[in-house]
């Protein structure tokens, strides 16, 4: 059978981030609901999104770029993240918890990247 996706360890843990952000900016200001809430969730979810795309994309020139989208919108959480620490929305453990593990997503995605390059270049 086919692996899915929802199997792949980085879809999974990008999944559990973007929960912990939905949870998490449930709690920041009414009036940033249009503003940095939007924006933090917005990428947090693209995250899981991209990585799920470039599994279904056949080519791997198409798995590569969906992929790079899927690691930059890692790093566009992590300055909403420090944006949303500098305006006191976070406390200081939740950002650097945060911080850390979308960091270690975004190195997860470059393995993945890595380990399609690898099957490329064997066949």
């Amino acid at each position: 059978m086919m692996m899915g996706f929802r199997d792949l360890k980085i879809w999974q843990k990008s999944y559990q981030l973007a929960m912990r952000v939905y949870v998490t900016t449930s709690k920041f200001p009414k009036d940033e609901k249009y503003g940095l809430t939007d924006q933090i969730r917005r990428a947090a979810v693209s995250v899981g999104a991209n990585i799920a795309e470039a599994h279904g994309r056949f080519h791997y020139a198409d798995k590569f770029r969906v992929l790079f989208q899927a690691r930059g919108e890692c790093e566009e959480v992590r300055s909403h993240l420090s944006m949303s620490f500098g305006l006191n929305y976070l406390e200081k453990e939740l950002f650097t918890e945060l911080d850390h593990e979308y960091n270690g997503l975004g190195a997860g995605i470059n393995g993945y990247i890595s380990s399609i390059k690898d099957l490329t270049i064997k066949q």
